[in-house]
């Protein structure tokens, strides 16, 4: 069984670029989920690797949730908690990971994450979550489907991605793309939350090379703290290939967003 080794001060640099140039979840999505969840004002949720917040925050926005954000960044802790003054709500955001979960953060009703399970022991992960639980509770994979890329602004990101990234990040990059991997699904279905429902929404995005080369740093395969020495040659290049595959700088995307709701029998 494959994990990945943790790291972590993996996404410092990216907290800025994460808030800002990541496509948050609909606010249709976050109410889907909670109506079919059950979710009532002042129940506890956990967002789990919860980066800058934005699930917590929505959830505690849109559905009136008790939110605790655990995160091992301090730097996506600070985003966390300007983001939750920016949306006049209250949660709380503490220094963690996974692999510090216990008694306190229970009993919860859901536990949600947003691009982060890959991260983690998932199998441990999800034992610890059964002990925190409340029976009718939830675990919820938030994540994104990629549908198309107009023009193929994604092949270009990928190939600069591929030339500047350091050789240790695209190793494990490709480990997680491997045929080794197992995928989410599998685990929880071997878990004790394996009544799997997905639900997603698609939506049209239009950006620009600047959005673009935002959502890159983001992500921890090239952010600033990867390339290093490299970040301003990685910018002009990806700019440059951008520029000529685009000449009026106009891009777009259309992706699913969607959460794989994971409940007991």
């Amino acid at each position: 069984m494959t994990t990945v080794p943790f790291e972590p001060r993996r996404f410092r640099t990216t907290a800025a670029y994460y808030s800002r140039f990541r496509i948050p979840y609909p606010d249709a999505l976050i109410e889907r989920v909670t109506a079919r969840t059950g979710l009532r004002p002042g129940d506890r949720l956990l967002d789990l690797g919860c980066g800058p917040g934005q699930i917590g925050i929505a959830f505690a926005r849109l559905a009136g949730a008790d939110v605790t954000g655990l995160d091992p960044e301090p730097e996506m802790l600070d985003a966390a908690r300007e983001g939750a003054a920016a949306a006049g709500i209250h949660a709380e955001f503490v220094l963690g990971s996974s692999y510090d979960l216990g008694p306190a953060f229970g009993p919860l009703k859901i536990t949600t994450m947003g691009r982060s399970f890959h991260w983690m022991d998932r199998a441990a992960t999800l034992a610890t979550l059964d002990r925190l639980t409340k029976p009718e509770g939830a675990v919820i994979l938030f994540g994104d489907r990629h549908i198309s890329a107009s023009p193929a602004w994604r092949d270009v990101l990928e190939k600069i991605s591929e030339r500047f990234s350091p050789e240790p990040i695209r190793t494990e990059r490709q480990l997680r793309r491997g045929p080794d991997w197992i995928k989410h699904e599998e685990f929880l279905l071997r878990s004790a939350f394996r009544n799997l429902e997905r639900i997603g929404i698609v939506t049209e995005w239009l950006l620009d090379a600047d959005e673009i080369i935002g959502r890159a740093f983001s992500m921890s395969v090239t952010s600033p703290q990867a390339l290093g020495e490299s970040t301003a040659e990685f910018e002009q290049a990806l700019r440059n290939e951008l520029a000529a595959l685009s000449p009026d700088g106009k891009f777009t995307e259309i992706i699913e967003a969607n959460a794989l709701i994971a409940s007991r029998d």
